[in-house]
């Protein structure tokens, strides 16, 4: 059985994959998030895998001895939704999520359909307490990569 991540840089340039984000309000809402990425993490963005747009690293290990590395902060643009990937799990951010607007959640995720309609300042705060706990190594990680230092 291959251990290896499955999620990793690929370096396709991610102005040209989300060039090709449809639909126009999906690709529009990408936009944005990667200023409010940026903002938020300092980072520039990275394509991870085919369709996730990451800012910023760290590192994972299970206590199974599997480990790798993943972008701290990170989205996808989905035809039906804005996937923002909150690695250190949605139940860490309940109460900023109360106040989100319109969104359903997953396991690690939280779906948005239109960034018009929830509020940005609670996203940015959200994203932000994620990548602060994800780079702190306050959730068993260690930041690798070019900021690690």
């Amino acid at each position: 059985m291959d251990d290896a991540p499955k999620t990793v840089p690929t370096g396709v340039d991610v102005a040209a994959f989300l060039a090709g984000v449809e639909p126009e309000r999906r690709r529009r809402d990408a936009e944005r998030l990667v200023g409010l990425y940026r903002e938020v993490t300092g980072e520039e963005p990275a394509m991870w895998g085919p369709s996730i747009v990451g800012f910023g690293t760290y590192h994972y290990r299970y206590p199974s001895g599997r480990e790798g590395d993943m972008a701290a902060a990170s989205f996808s643009p989905r035809k039906g939704a804005i996937t923002v990937y909150l690695m250190d799990g949605v139940d860490a951010h309940g109460d900023q999520l109360a106040r989100l607007g319109p969104h359903r959640v997953g396991t690690g995720c939280v779906y948005v359909r239109d960034l018009d309609v929830v509020d940005l300042d609670v996203l940015t705060e959200t994203v932000r307490g994620s990548y602060a706990t994800l780079t702190a190594g306050t959730f068993g990680v260690h930041l690798s990569g070019p900021s690690a230092g």
